[in-house]
């Protein structure tokens, strides 16, 4: 289970997987996946608060299906990366909306500290065409979306990927969010589950 002392090697993220959601921000579906980095220090764990910083006004939460990688992947193709995946687990890839508009690249908007949780991972294998990723807030359903809608499957994600970078055991790789994101206030809790395998619950705080 990942905790906030876990520090994967990094966290390759992907954008825009679900076409509702690029929809939803009046944004293009990229002909190619489109990927970036969250740096390891964003992650905590469940129970842990998503701490809203100072310097955004609008915080909005993103569920994701995670993957953890057990085998170096180079240059793979797409069956040895589904065979590389170790596990599965919920990720919440917590965004600075308006900074994120307001910068040229993302490292500012994705990266503070706490913009990362991180639920249990469940080993071994799975569907990877059939996975429900789920978030709430208070209670609340505000995103579902099975894995067989994304506009890249999870092993040609893993493919493209590696043909950029390697990835090395531990790495995580969260595929992207469906549509239903949404600003956090403080007092919230978000929850997201990926149904039956994961999930990640956090109270979320303001900085004093």
């Amino acid at each position: 289970m990942p905790d906030s002392t876990m520090r994967p090697g990094k966290i390759v993220c992907i954008g825009r997987n679900y076409r509702e959601h690029a929809k939803e921000l009046g944004n293009e579906v990229p002909a190619e996946p489109l990927f970036f980095l969250k740096p390891s220090t964003s992650i905590i764990a469940d129970g842990d608060s998503i701490m809203l910083p100072e310097q955004s006004e609008r915080v909005e939460f993103e569920g994701e299906i995670g993957v953890v990688i057990g085998t170096r992947l180079t240059r793979a193709s797409e069956s040895e990366a589904e065979r590389a995946i170790s596990g599965v687990l919920a990720i919440n890839d917590v965004t600075a909306r308006d900074l994120q508009r307001k910068d040229s690249q993302w490292t500012r908007a994705k990266g503070f500290d706490t913009f990362c949780p991180m639920g249990n991972v469940a080993p071994g294998s799975h569907d990877l065409a059939d996975l429900t990723v789920v978030t709430r807030v208070n209670g609340v359903e505000k995103q579902r979306a099975s894995s067989a809608e994304m506009v890249f499957p999870i092993g040609k994600l893993l493919s493209y990927v590696s043909h950029v970078m390697t990835l090395e055991p531990g790495d995580i790789v969260a595929t992207g969010t469906p549509s239903g994101v949404g600003q956090l206030a403080r007092g919230d809790v978000v929850e997201v589950e990926v149904m039956g395998v994961s999930k990640v619950s956090n109270p979320v705080e303001a900085r004093a």
